[in-house]
């Protein structure tokens, strides 16, 4: 086993080239996937796209090179290939000589330069188009008061010269994850020849500030489906679908329901119906449910019905064959998480049971070829990340086939097995457990207790934010435990943990923990824990309930909870779960860590970055300030430029560094050292 594997050194690691999304040409011939890499000067990732072999006999070779990268790959049905980049035009207007905002590009099916294909003042910032049309659909946004893209362009500029960046809000939600909303509102664009007239586009609306999350159109490009938040208050806010003419932007028809969401609008072949993702709206008492619903395109009368009855997962959104089955109807494919894995199911709009076509790993970016026999997706576990592969698409439980392509990151400094316990009620649970080379009796490996975000997701795929293969790399072994709320494991699973956040996912964590410490090759007396999101309201909430670890890294994490309803990007959905803490306040009196401050002895690393609107800052300077009000040994790392995630590669680097250091003074006993650059 080699020491010198990319997880060994911080600046390998953030090297590796990173693969993402995934688009198959309309003869079945071309599979076009992103990948990011690091820049030269290493301070940014650079995406590019790589065409990979379907039949995977050919290395992949790359398309696209420029300074500003390249994302969102699509083809028309000539073979022409689309995608997004912010590359400055080869013959640019007057004002356009330096343009940040996307624009969308073309490549021809032939080879030879890309040209800029149509651009917005804002920046094109979503795109999809139909499978034998030459129509595409652009989300771009108009400032208040533009009625067309010259005179948007007016306000922009105006705007600009003035120096004025105010944004007025006229409803509830102000900014999103890691971005402010405003000025400009997304609207859905037509355009029916995307190489033609750039004027000629089909304002098809907008409705809510988080813009269209997500659009598609009929094969044939007539109709049009985007998924929009609608409503001003808070507790009106809920996701439908439109469907429009596509040629008018006239609006045909809005699947919705008063107890439920729409999105992700798939077309059938035929264009007569949708399948998309409908979920129950949670509620004090209940936790969300996902299905697939099949709902017809244009009859505002048909309310729709299930296609997964009795399915008890959460599927994500719907990939539907070009080929209809043998009795007429569409199959259609999707993904789950399942124990640990998310694996790819096929089902029909005719009825019939659901087929799981992968055992192993976690799929994403699904595609189908143009005869229907064939599936390409995105494939990783937490043991290998994302790369191309292909399966059939008929055959259960298979083993996908990889296909060449950049990515590959070599040896890793351990192996991977899996961890089960039983919980107090009964219930099965599971865990992966990350052993570094080495790990044995003689020399049991100290533990890091990582939980993961969500808190309704699970550890089933590669993640290179938080990749336990670095903290192998450094000697430890990493617990990933799916507690209460977790996905992958029934609906009880989501049930039993809802509301009880310091409850049942907290006893699950402990109980996954003494079971993993019940093997002879972890050493129970060095111990730490980790999380971020949910796991980072876990770790302080462990922190104010045991002393057991010798020390708790928390980032992006809630710790007064009543203060964090009302500055979270999305309040209205934390309430429905929680309650409104000005009228119910019990969920907040159990479970909320600040009220327990004082009970906390074990060393805290606390890791956030302002720009965090989920999460926002204020949660992790007032748990700093706690930490130091009582004397708790702890440091604080600060990214003034930093979201919920922590994306920049230097600033990526510093973030494992400064874990790694801390785990190591505090649980190994040595001698702590602060990283460069901080």
């Amino acid at each position: 086993m080699s020491d010198t594997t990319p997880f060994h050194d911080l600046a390998a690691f953030t090297a590796l080239p990173r693969v993402s999304s995934l688009a198959l040409s309309p003869d079945g011939t071309r599979l076009v996937t992103a990948v990011q890499e690091l820049a030269s000067d290493g301070t940014r990732y650079i995406g590019a796209l790589w065409e990979a072999d379907p039949a995977g006999l050919r290395p992949a070779r790359r398309l696209t090179r420029s300074d500003r990268g390249e994302s969102a790959p699509r083809f028309l049905p000539d073979g022409t290939l689309l995608f997004l980049s912010s590359r400055p035009a080869a013959d640019p207007g007057e004002g356009e000589e330096d343009r940040k905002e996307a624009a969308l590009w073309a490549l021809p099916a032939g080879g030879g330069e890309a040209s800029q294909l149509l651009t917005r003042g804002g920046g094109v910032q979503g795109y999809s188009v139909a499978a034998a049309s030459d129509r595409i659909a652009v989300v771009a946004g108009l400032l208040p008061g533009a009625e067309d893209a010259e005179r948007d362009a007016e306000l922009r500029k105006s705007r600009e010269k003035a120096k004025v960046t105010a944004v007025l809000h006229e409803s509830a939600l102000v900014r999103h994850w890691d971005h402010d909303l405003g000025p400009d509102i997304p609207h859905l664009f037509t355009v029916a020849d995307p190489a033609g007239d750039p004027a000629a586009q089909v304002d098809c609306g907008a409705e809510g500030v988080l813009g269209i999350l997500g659009s598609a159109l009929s094969p044939d490009g007539t109709l049009v489906a985007y998924s929009v938040y609608t409503g001003t208050l808070p507790d009106e806010l809920r996701s439908v679908i439109v469907v429009a003419d596509a040629a008018t932007g006239k609006r045909l028809r809005t699947v919705e329901a008063p107890d439920a969401e729409f999105s992700s609008p798939a077309f059938t072949p035929d264009g007569g119906a949708l399948v998309c993702i409908r979920e129950r709206r949670s509620s004090w008492e209940a936790s969300v449910t996902s299905t697939l619903w099949l709902v017809d395109a244009t009859d505002s009368q048909d309310a729709g019905r299930d296609l997964l009855p009795g399915f008890d997962g959460w599927p994500t959104a719907a990939v539907v064959s070009p080929v209809l089955d043998q009795d007429g109807s569409a199959v259609v494919f999707f993904t789950a998480d399942e124990t640990g894995r998310a694996p790819v199911f096929r089902v029909t709009t005719g009825g019939g049971e659901v087929v799981r076509l992968t055992a192993e790993g976690a799929y994403t970016d699904v595609v189908s070829a143009p005869d229907g026999a064939t599936l390409y997706a995105l494939r990783s576990a937490v043991d290998s990340p994302p790369t191309p592969v292909r399966l059939d698409a008929a055959a259960p439980d298979q083993q996908a086939v990889p296909l060449p392509c950049p990515g590959n990151v070599g040896e890793l400094p351990g192996t991977l097995t899996e961890v089960t316990a039983t919980a107090e009620d009964g219930t099965a649970l599971r865990s992966w457990l990350v052993l570094p080379r080495g790990a044995s009796a003689d020399t049991p490996a100290p533990l890091v207790l990582w939980v993961h975000g969500g808190p309704q997701s699970s550890w089933n795929a590669w993640t290179w934010r938080w990749n336990p293969w670095v903290a192998a790399a450094a000697g430890y072994a990493v617990l990933l435990p799916d507690p209460a709320l977790s996905t992958g494991y029934g609906q009880q699973m989501h049930d039993r943990g809802w509301g009880d956040w310091g409850g049942a996912p907290y006893r699950d964590v402990l109980a996954l923990t003494d079971a993993a410490l019940e093997r002879d090759d972890l050493d129970a007396g060095r111990t730490a824990m980790m999380g971020g999101s949910f796991g980072g309201y876990m770790a302080n909430w462990i922190a104010t309930q045991t002393d057991r670890f010798k020390a708790i890294v928390t980032h992006a994490s809630l710790w007064n909870l009543p203060t964090f309803s009302g500055t979270t990007d999305f309040p209205a959905y934390w309430m429905r779960h929680h309650g409104d803490p000005l009228q119910r306040t019990e969920r907040y009196q159990r479970y909320s860590p600040h009220l327990r401050a004082a009970d906390i002895t074990t060393p805290m690393l606390v890791i956030h970055g302002d720009k965090d609107y989920r999460v926002p800052i204020a949660e992790g300077l007032s748990l700093w300030n706690d930490l130091a009000r009582f004397g708790v040994p702890a440091k604080f790392l600060y990214f003034p430029d930093e979201g919920h995630w922590i994306l920049k590669p230097n600033n990526s680097r510093l973030w494992y560094a400064t874990v790694l250091n801390f785990l190591a003074h505090h649980v190994l006993g040595e001698e702590w050292r602060r990283p460069e650059l901080v």
